[in-house]
């Protein structure tokens, strides 16, 4: 109930019917996207105890946007060049069996030319090749986790950030009537299932955990990679990725309040559970 008071008091400035043109040559030549784009990617989560039942992480992620509203208009096929991909890195607190939050990080998006080199070996996974073409600042978001620090299974993870006027490029974001958002101060919304990747490929290991995220613990370089729950873990996601203009500055706050309900009640959960 509480992230979904969360996903409330957020909801009406969310942007509908805007227009992204995954090649960047303008308005006329975009896509009118009802509500969202469809994300997919992989992240790798490194947890550290703070004390008690706390800890503090650290997730970075490598993510491919191939579509929106699930309608089966693939970017690639559709907009020749037009592969989108983005990371993601951030950082964050919680507690074992309870809610984690998101306290800073970066969501960066990516217009590849080449196309179909996500899920390869050039860049970090091949998500990171190409024009970045926005940024957003996380300023919070989260969900809960089981005992071991591991989102739980299709349990929604929410991503809340922001793009200032510059942090996106020209001529691929507008609103309903036109205007490129460009200019403008936006916020972003990620909902995602996040779900355990057991057994990881060796490419994922070695793209993701040994060279984004700077992990230097087996296999990389030596040893062979197992999850560790608790410590470090791969997860596989998807979800929506949407746009909303820059609510009231008290929208804001409440969005914060509600982060905080969150983890309340997962706090007073596990001590009823006791």
């Amino acid at each position: 109930m509480a992230l979904g008071t969360t996903g409330a008091a957020i909801a009406s400035p969310v942007l509908n019917n805007w227009v992204f043109n995954p090649s960047g040559t303008g308005f006329a030549g975009g896509q009118t996207i009802n509500e969202y784009l469809d994300i997919n990617g992989n992240a790798f989560i490194q947890l550290t105890p703070t004390g008690g039942t706390s800890f503090a992480f650290k997730e970075t992620a490598v993510l491919n946007i191939a579509q929106a509203d699930g309608n089966g208009k693939l970017f690639p096929v559709n907009y020749p060049g037009g592969n989108i991909t983005a990371t993601f890195e951030a950082m964050g607190s919680g507690s074992f069996g309870g809610a984690f939050n998101f306290t800073s990080g970066t969501v960066r998006m990516y217009h590849n030319l080449t196309g179909g080199q996500y899920a390869g070996t050039n860049g970090f996974y091949g998500a990171n090749l190409g024009e970045m073409i926005a940024e957003f600042n996380v300023l919070g978001g989260g969900g809960l986790v089981d005992a071991s620090g591991i989102p739980t299974n299709n349990g929604q993870v929410s991503v809340f950030a922001q793009a200032a006027p510059g942090m996106l490029d020209a001529g691929y974001f507008f609103n309903r009537t036109g205007k490129d958002l460009s200019s403008e101060s936006i916020l972003s919304f990620a909902f995602t299932n996040a779900n355990t990747i057991s057994s990881p490929t060796s490419r994922m290991v070695s793209e993701v955990a040994c060279e984004f995220a700077g992990f230097t613990g087996p296999g990389c370089g030596s040893g062979t990679y197992v999850n560790r729950p608790g410590e470090y873990f791969f997860i596989g996601s998807n979800g929506q990725f949407k746009l909303a203009d820059v609510p009231e500055p008290g929208s804001i706050a409440l969005f914060g309040i509600a982060l905080a309900a969150a983890g309340a009640v997962a706090r007073k959960r596990k001590a009823l559970s006791k």
